[in-house]
């Protein structure tokens, strides 16, 4: 008797870690990708999805890395060092797609209307040398990452606009973020465009004034998603269960802090969130007003303004930054969300 119950006693205890084991099995099968990202405001939406376990549901185990500019991030998706990236169409992005490297599977940050987005900044020196509209850009200098860069197409959107050729603006690649506000404080530069958080407490505490604002010059798709044009073509569940998460991290962002129809509690609740990526050197107090002032509409259900990446390829091919004959289906994959 007493071997018969042993007995029993094994099997049931190995019925009872099977059961355990098919409970836990698909917790222990998430997807693990990593995402690129930089400290802005303008990132909050994946920030926030990771944060509210959105990414959890969906089956994703996510990393976050973290970049100084746009172009790099694209290398790293291109190598296999990040699965997903969330920042501007580069001419180095553009010539990765055109290796069939990358796409670009979703918009995120979108210039609008009656919403502060990208500010054009003049230092302190400059402006007061008579530098007050961007229309006075020609013959000044201006700080860029690279050529071929966001900054670098912003620059010659308003150029255009204004009536002279972007080659009259000096641009000055400073290769980061980081090293443009240095140069812009000291007055290396005379000039940047820049993410409202970041410009807003430069013209706040004196180092710059602001003398105008991108939107006023180009319906600009200033960052999308992207990711390796393998996972676009043979992990297609993959990509549209990474973007379901964001997206729903991005609604709660404009919800909160761009439409605030969630109230004052959501708006600090959504700040704090955020501090934990963003300004994360500065206490909380100092680092709230900024965060709040970067609240820019991210693109509902991360859709995609096909119509302005037409107009950047455009540009990019105009300038001979990349070949002019890539089509957009070269940089862009349609199948995962809406365009227009």
């Amino acid at each position: 008797m007493m071997h018969l119950f042993s007995r029993r006693a094994v099997m049931a205890g190995l019925a009872a870690v099977g059961l355990v084991a098919t409970t836990i099995g698909p917790a222990l099968a998430a997807d693990k990708i990593t995402v690129g990202a930089l400290r802005f405001t303008s990132h909050a939406g994946g920030f926030v999805a990771f944060e509210r376990g959105y990414f959890t549901e969906q089956g994703l185990e996510v990393e976050f890395k973290f970049f100084q500019a746009a172009q790099p991030m694209a290398v790293a998706i291109a190598s296999g060092d990040v699965d997903f990236g969330v920042t501007s169409i580069t001419a180095g992005l553009v010539n990765l797609a055109d290796k069939g490297a990358v796409k670009v599977i979703g918009g995120v940050l979108q210039e609008e209307k009656g919403i502060d987005g990208s500010a054009i900044l003049a230092s302190s020196a400059a402006y007061e040398a008579g530098l007050t509209s961007p229309a006075q850009l020609a013959g000044r200098s201006l700080g860029i990452t690279q050529t071929g860069s966001s900054f670098h197409y912003m620059a010659s959107q308003v150029a255009a606009k204004e009536g002279f050729a972007a080659s009259e603006i000096s641009m000055k690649p400073l290769q980061k973020v980081g090293a443009i506000i240095g140069a812009l404080k000291s007055g290396q530069i005379d000039s940047m465009i820049i993410v409202p958080h970041i410009a807003k407490p430069l013209s706040k505490g004196g180092a710059a004034k602001i003398i105008g604002w991108i939107n006023d010059y180009d319906d600009y798709q200033v960052t999308t998603a992207f990711t390796s044009a393998k996972n676009a073509a043979e992990r297609p569940e993959l990509v549209k269960r990474f973007l379901a998460a964001y997206a729903k991290g991005a609604a709660d962002f404009n919800a909160a802090m761009v439409d605030k129809t969630k109230g004052d509690a959501a708006i600090e609740e959504t700040t704090r969130l955020i501090h934990k990526y963003v300004y994360t050197s500065r206490p909380y107090e100092k680092a709230a007003p900024s965060i709040k002032n970067g609240a820019m509409r991210l693109q509902p259900n991360l859709k995609l303004n096909l119509t302005n990446v037409k107009k950047q390829l455009a540009w990019f091919q105009a300038e001979g930054l990349v070949d002019k004959g890539i089509e957009i289906d070269t940089l862009v994959d349609t199948q995962f969300v809406e365009t227009y």
